[in-house]
């Protein structure tokens, strides 16, 4: 991808808390290579904003009421935007984590320390660089303090399989190949898949795969 021009960065930031909202607003115009298009406290009306305009950078929130942050970024990702996305967050799951990176996030602040580091993230971002401080990678890695073996044992031995065949990259069709089934019924199983472990990607799916066979290495 190449590298957003500084003096021309387009900029969106969406949060629901007006008084952060204003005080990053105020932050984002100071900066002489920020043109900030929008700054609301609607996922909605964000989403309709990236799509319409197209910003170069999109600050959002995580969690807010009506279309949060993870699923505005899974729209953009959908529709081949060339958005880059640095979500905000009082707090941030290792699943979030995980599924943030894996849908391509390009920047992860929390927001006590949004007011010191934001433009610190922004300049890497619209450098073509990824800010992701490694004690939140690394959460996303070990899943946020949740053993994911508890998590997979609940799935049945085809929902393993299929989770297993996933992890390694392969397509519906190719999974319902190998394991004897339709392309169908193996969507049906991700769909259980995807409902019992609280996610909503492939990418999560094989993230948390990847966990689980990791700790049932280490406790080996």
């Amino acid at each position: 991808m190449t590298t957003v021009q500084a003096q021309a960065c387009r900029v969106i930031v969406a949060d629901d808390h007006p008084l952060l909202l204003r005080g990053l607003a105020d932050l984002l115009q100071a900066m002489p290579q920020v043109d900030l298009v929008e700054a609301t406290g609607s996922g909605t009306r964000a989403l309709a904003v990236i799509r319409d305009r197209k910003p170069d950078v999109a600050v959002l929130d995580v969690s807010m009421p009506d279309v949060g942050g993870l699923a505005i970024l899974r729209a953009i990702r959908e529709a081949g935007l060339p958005v880059r996305v640095i979500f905000l967050s009082a707090t941030m799951t290792g699943r979030q984590i995980a599924e943030a990176i894996g849908l391509g996030v390009w920047g992860l602040l929390l927001k006590d320390y949004a007011s010191d580091s934001l433009l610190d993230c922004l300049r890497e971002v619209i450098a073509g660089r990824k800010w992701l401080p490694e004690d939140l990678v690394t959460k996303a890695r070990r899943g946020g303090g949740v053993d994911i073996r508890s998590d997979i044992a609940g799935l049945t031995p085809r929902e393993k399989e299929i989770s297993a065949l996933v992890c390694r990259g392969f397509s519906n069709k190719a999974i319902a190949g190998m394991v004897g089934s339709t392309e169908g019924t193996v969507s049906i199983h991700l769909h259980n898949i995807y409902r019992k472990l609280d996610i909503s990607s492939r990418t999560t799916l094989a993230t948390l795969f990847v966990q689980y066979q990791s700790q049932i290495s280490d406790s080996a």
